[in-house]
């Protein structure tokens, strides 16, 4: 029992330290953010690899999703004689929940597992340690960059993927069940409010910080992992622990904010 008790106490200390490494991963990324110079190019390059490249498969996703959740609404509200609120719904959801966490699933399945394992490809080849031999900060060169990017890109990507689910919605409401086009476009106008919107783009800010410095992290430390292989099957691991991560972190924070905002 005792043996028990002092594995569980180690397991909670190596947490701890992991954490506080974050921490200070992000708060050293977080000054050369504020602190100049300031180059405009690496972000520019980020800016296209997070967002421009991931805008195929939002708007693909959005397209599908928005004509689901019609179709489920649909086959709920003509069941109370409601369909005329139809709009408020597929609005109300996209906006507040799926729009926002939806996004976020998406772009890291799409950039943050790139972004991770490129870092600790890096880190395996010894690329960031022969950045810091020549004087060149890591954390202004390849972190910085990705964290204003993914602080940009995401509410972007968010707002495109709502865009598109609404009518994505209408397709189905409208077009396919005739449901009438001002009903729709009018119910969601007197049903979304400024804290509906405020809640979804808050959530895609946060969301966007959170995917870029988890995957960043494990790239970065997985020197430090003690759990596996140090080379490509170690990039392969932490690559899918910052899959999981950040896939869990997205859905407890989903949760904090909209206990918060609520």
């Amino acid at each position: 029992m005792g043996t028990n008790k002092l594995q569980a106490l180690s397991s909670i200390e190596s947490v701890l330290i992991r954490l506080g490494i974050a921490g200070i991963f992000l708060f050293e990324t977080t000054l050369t953010i504020v602190l100049p110079p300031y180059s405009l190019k690496p972000l520019i390059k980020q800016i296209a690899f997070i967002g421009a490249r991931s805008l195929l498969v939002i708007v693909v996703a959005g397209l599908f999703v928005g004509m689901v959740i019609a179709l489920q609404f649909y086959d709920t509200l003509v069941r109370f004689g409601s369909v005329s609120l139809l709009g408020s719904a597929v609005g109300l959801s996209l906006i507040r929940e799926l729009g926002p966490v939806l996004t976020a699933l998406m772009v890291i399945g799409r950039s943050g597992s790139a972004m991770c394992a490129e870092i600790g490809i890096m880190r395996v080849d010894n690329q960031i340690d022969a950045l810091e031999c020549m004087a060149i900060d890591p954390y202004r060169y390849l972190f910085a960059p990705r964290i204003l990017a993914g602080i940009i890109c995401v509410p972007i990507l968010t707002a495109i993927f709502i865009l598109v689910g609404i009518f994505g919605g209408y397709f189905v409401g409208v077009v396919l069940f005739g449901v009438s086009p001002g009903s729709y476009f009018q119910g969601m106008s007197d049903t979304v409010l400024n804290r509906d919107l405020f809640m979804g783009f808050s959530k895609s800010l946060v969301f966007g910080l959170l995917i870029v410095w988890i995957a960043c992290d494990k790239g970065f430390n997985l020197h430090l992992d003690k759990h596996g292989a140090y080379g490509s099957e170690g990039v392969s691991r932490i690559t899918t622990e910052a899959v999981v991560l950040s896939s869990i972190a997205v859905l407890f924070s989903d949760y904090l904010l909209s206990a918060l905002i609520l």
